[in-house]
């Protein structure tokens, strides 16, 4: 059987605010790296499953569980197969 390794990237949409990320900003700012505009701040799903689960599932899992899609996008990257 093989398992495939499946990486689910979940980030805020861009025209949504970001306050996690505008806090690393300041947080930059006050150990005195400078240059930085700025930080968006996501969530990394990483995703071991065997050949039953499809590439359709695991886009069904994203919408539906992993992601607020009012407000974040997310991208499903295939990492690796191993047997």
């Amino acid at each position: 059987m093989t398992v495939a390794r499946v990486v689910v990237h979940v980030m805020p949409k861009a025209e949504i605010l970001d306050p996690q990320g505008q806090a690393v900003v300041r947080a930059l700012g006050r150990l005195g790296v400078s240059g930085v505009s700025d930080v968006r701040q996501g969530k990394r799903f990483e995703i071991e499953a065997d050949d039953t689960v499809t590439r359709e599932d695991i886009q069904r899992m994203a919408e539906v569980l992993l992601a607020n899609t009012v407000i974040e996008d997310f991208e499903i990257v295939d990492v690796e197969e191993a047997k």
